[in-house]
C-alpha cells in the first residue's frame, strides 16, 4: 500500500489492523543500525512505508557513529505499542571544543557508506517528546535527533517517510572517525518468524 494509504489508514483509526495485515504475508526484516528492526513494505518514488520493531529478544546491529542522526525525508510515525521518546539534540557548529563530527550516510542495497564530512560540532539535548500506543507525530528532514525505547521495552511504530530533494542523511559520530562500510543484515526466517509472531500477538 502507498504511502497515502497508509496514512489514510492510520488517520482513520485502522493502523493496528492495517499492520497485522501487512505481516500476514512474505515479508522481509533487517536489523538497523540505529537498533530496531525494520520491515520494508513499500517503496515508491521518494516515498516509503516501514514496520520498526525495537525488542530484547532480537538481536540488535551496533552503530559505528551515535544514535543522533537526521533524516534526508519527512517522516510520519505512529506508534503501534510501547513508548517512544523522539530526543531532540540542539547542533551548534564549531571546530574548537567540538565533540562530534558530522558524517554522510548514503545508503544502497548493499548497505550504507558512511563518509567523515569536514563539519564538526557539539550537541545537547533538547526537546523530548513522549509518545505512547496510539500517538503520531512527525519529523521534518535535516533535524538531528534519537528514538529511545525505555531500557527493557518493547515498541513498533509505522514509519512513512517521503525524501525531500536537496537533504542528506547525516549522523554525529566521533572526531576522528574514517570512511567506511555498514551491511544491513537481514534477519533469518528463524528470527524473522519470531519478530512477526511478535508483531501478531500485540496486535490481536
Amino acid at each position: 500500500m502507498s504511502h497515502r494509504g497508509v496514512h489514510q489508514e492510520i488517520v482513520e483509526g485502522r493502523a493496528r489492523s492495517w499492520a497485522l495485515a501487512a505481516v500476514s504475508g512474505n515479508v522481509t526484516a533487517v536489523r538497523h543500525p540505529l537498533g530496531f528492526v525494520c520491515l520494508p513494505l513499500e517503496r515508491q518514488g521518494g516515498e516509503g512505508v516501514c514496520l520498526h520493531l525495537w525488542s530484547g529478544t532480537l538481536t540488535r546491529a551496533e552503530t559505528t557513529t551515535s544514535q543522533i542522526h537526521c533524516h534526508s525525508w519527512d517522516l510520519f510515525s505512529h506508534v503501534l505499542w510501547g513508548q517512544v521518546r523522539n530526543v531532540h539534540a540542539e547542533v551548534t557548529d564549531t571546530g574548537r571544543g567540538a565533540t562530534h563530527r558530522v558524517f554522510e550516510v548514503v545508503s544502497t542495497a548493499a548497505g550504507d557508506h558512511i563518509s567523515p564530512t569536514g563539519r564538526t560540532v557539539r550537541h545537547s539535548t533538547g526537546l523530548v517528546e513522549v509518545f505512547g500506543p496510539g500517538d503520531s507525530y512527525t519529523l521534518p528532514a535535516g533535524r538531528f535527533h534519537s528514538s529511545v525505547v525505555p531500557e527493557g521495552g518493547e515498541a513498533a511504530t509505522i514509519a512513512l517517510g517521503r525524501s525531500r530533494p536537496g537533504s542528506r542523511d547525516l549522523s554525529l559520530g566521533p572526531l576522528t572517525g574514517g570512511d567506511h562500510h555498514v551491511s544491513r543484515r537481514p534477519l533469518d526466517a528463524v528470527e524473522t518468524a519470531h519478530a512477526v509472531r511478535l508483531i501478531a500477538a500485540r496486535l490481536t
